[in-house]
């Protein structure tokens, strides 16, 4: 498995940005699909993004499209998510996933394909 942890998160105002970063231990980090989820209050954990362990494949939740990107650096088994035009809506829990063994196009989308979670991070937009 692979142990993460997510950083960055904080309050920032309508219209501002923020950077999140997911620090991953343990050697198959490489071989990771890895994706980010939020969950706001009262609500269920939803897809964010997610990319491939090579990198060449990135997935976006329509809500985020355009505004927000994902990257990774397998050298330093950090993934992070460039979150700009952040909305009120956009406030959440946000956590980082692992999704072990598939092809280097892997990316899913759905919770139950990723083996291992983050703590997360808590992004606070405010109106």
């Amino acid at each position: 498995q692979v142990q993460l942890v997510e950083s960055g998160g904080g309050l920032v105002q309508t219209g501002g940005s923020l950077r999140l970063s997911c620090a991953a231990s343990g050697r198959t980090f490489s071989r990771a699909a890895m994706g980010w989820f939020r969950q706001a209050p009262r609500k269920g954990r939803e897809f964010v993004a997610a990319i491939s362990w090579s990198g060449v494949v990135t997935d976006y939740a329509d809500s985020v499209k355009g505004r927000f990107t994902c990257s990774r650096d397998n050298a330093k088994n950090t993934v992070d998510l460039q979150m700009n035009s952040l909305k009120p809506e956009d406030t959440a829990v946000y956590y980082c996933a692992a999704s072990m063994g598939y092809s280097h196009t892997w990316a899913p989308r759905t919770l139950q394909d990723y083996d291992s979670w983050g703590q997360g991070t808590q992004v606070t937009v405010s109106s």
